[in-house]
């Protein structure tokens, strides 16, 4: 338990037996600390005087992730430490990492204390991070006015906005976050995506019963396998260079303009019908757009001659908001040969290939299709070191730690980006309810509804949101 400590005019008290008490008296130690003990002695004038959260500092909690395919977890004994030096107070819910390979140990030795359930461990948070969203049992847990940072996914789950915005939590959805140079280290899309590009690769090899590298041996030479990346963001130009290093023969197919340079700068060919449509295929924000259905003809066409060569082929593309485009048909799949491998990383948002299963591997014309959940945190120890560090980029801009208080700008372009709900509202452009965009929002000028019930008369701006291409 936590218990606060007070100076009061009383008689001391001698021993009291205790698990945690705080301390914030500059005639005991500068700055503020915490003391864990099984026993402790009180000098003259200290006394006991009420259970609960520690009086200096931010509470972060980190509870265990509990969607059935999810893996990691939002922060590590790494970035649990470096919270703790700035004087942050951490509770880590018991095993919320394990499936991340740390153990509860490694918490408590990077300064975290260790919480039996999630009630225990959100119920005194001023932040909740969490890697997935929370369901709606686990909302009513979280406190009015703390604030939940996790990947929302606000357009797939369409009630989590209305229950965060219900139970007067602030919540920022991590893969909203705006595409410029200061918010890279808090890029979730692009950490994740990076590690699903990877073990894509992996996945087809391990159902490609063929060898990726060309070898010659005594008895003859095995050739190379051919693969094709469609897509070519984060996680398509991932799977190019781990395809690569394979020594696999790489080619790969975007609608944006700016991706052949990248394609071929990582020693693969690209693959586009090239025309004046190709060319203004990008949008201001560096995604691509969706194109028109004479230019999706032609390039179907390309790409279907282009797949029956192909012994390997990996898709990537999204659209934010919308069911994932259909790059491969059956036509496609049947042309290829036997023993051929297709791996859908978009089968979670519809799929990008006719028949794909979301967490299964089926098996069509001879070809085996991958579907599996949730990439990333098949990864997850790795996952989750990239996911905590980019939470951590996040924390640090808006942890004041002179006054040891949250400090939000909400006229920063980042939080414009990230902010989905705020003092009981949903405020975010993409998905604020239009008969309610002229109700009234709290003061900037407050840190955050977690230390602030004011409101004022202006509405905040709106902001461009965060969109993805085929990151995962």
């Amino acid at each position: 338990m936590l218990y606060n400590v007070c100076q009061v005019l009383l008689k001391p008290i001698t021993t009291i037996f205790i698990i945690d008490f705080h301390c914030n008296d500059s005639k005991w130690q500068t700055p503020p600390f915490t003391i864990r003990l099984k026993s402790c002695i009180l000098p003259r004038g200290y006394f006991i005087i009420s259970e609960g959260s520690n009086i200096v500092g931010i509470n972060i909690a980190i509870p265990k992730e509990t969607y059935i395919h999810e893996k990691r977890v939002a922060a590590s004994p790494e970035t649990v430490k470096k919270l703790v030096s700035t004087g942050v107070n951490v509770t880590v819910q018991t095993k919320a990492g394990e499936l991340s390979a740390y153990s509860d140990k490694a918490y408590k030795d990077a300064g975290a204390k260790i919480a039996k359930t999630y009630s225990d461990t959100v119920k005194m948070a001023d932040i909740v991070l969490k890697v997935q969203a929370p369901n709606k049992d686990e909302i009513k847990d979280i406190r009015k006015g703390a604030l939940l940072i996790a990947m929302l996914a606000p357009f797939s789950n369409k009630t989590i906005l209305s229950d965060c915005a219900k139970g007067k939590i602030d919540a920022f959805s991590m893969e909203f976050v705006p595409r410029i140079s200061r918010a890279q280290s808090m890029d979730v899309l692009s950490s994740q995506s990076n590690l699903t590009g990877y073990k894509a690769v992996l996945d087809a090899a391990e159902y490609y019963p063929h060898a990726i590298p060309m070898m010659m041996t005594a008895a003859g030479t095995i050739p190379p396998a051919k693969i094709f990346v469609m897509g070519a963001g984060v996680a398509g130009l991932q799977a190019i260079a781990t395809a690569r290093r394979l020594g696999a023969i790489v080619s790969a197919t975007d609608v944006r303009p700016a991706a052949k340079e990248q394609v071929e700068s990582l020693g693969a060919n690209f693959i586009a019908v090239e025309d004046e449509e190709f060319k203004q295929a990008e949008s201001a924000d560096g995604y691509a757009k969706e194109m028109s259905a004479s230019y999706k003809k032609k390039q179907a066409e390309l790409i279907a001659s282009h797949i029956s060569k192909q012994d390997i082929v990996i898709t990537t593309a999204l659209i934010p908001g919308r069911k994932a485009p259909e790059l491969v048909d059956t036509d496609m799949i049947k042309s290829m040969k036997t023993g051929s491998v297709i791996v859908d990383l978009a089968v979670e948002s519809g799929g990008n290939c006719q028949g794909s299963k979301a967490g299964e591997v089926v098996n069509k014309y001879g070809v085996n299709i991958i579907g599996h959940i949730n990439m990333p945190s098949r990864l997850a120890a790795d996952a989750s070191a990239l996911y905590s560090r980019n939470i951590l980029s996040l924390i640090n801009l808006i942890n004041d730690t002179d006054s040891k208080k949250i400090n939000i700008d909400w006229d920063d372009e980042i939080i414009k980006g990230i902010c989905m709900t705020r003092a009981g509202e949903i405020i975010h452009p993409n998905f604020v309810d239009k008969k309610s965009a002229g109700k009234k929002m709290p003061d900037k000028k407050n840190s955050s509804s977690a230390t602030t019930n004011k409101k004022a008369k202006d509405e905040p701006k709106k902001s461009n949101s965060r969109k993805s291409s085929d990151k995962k």
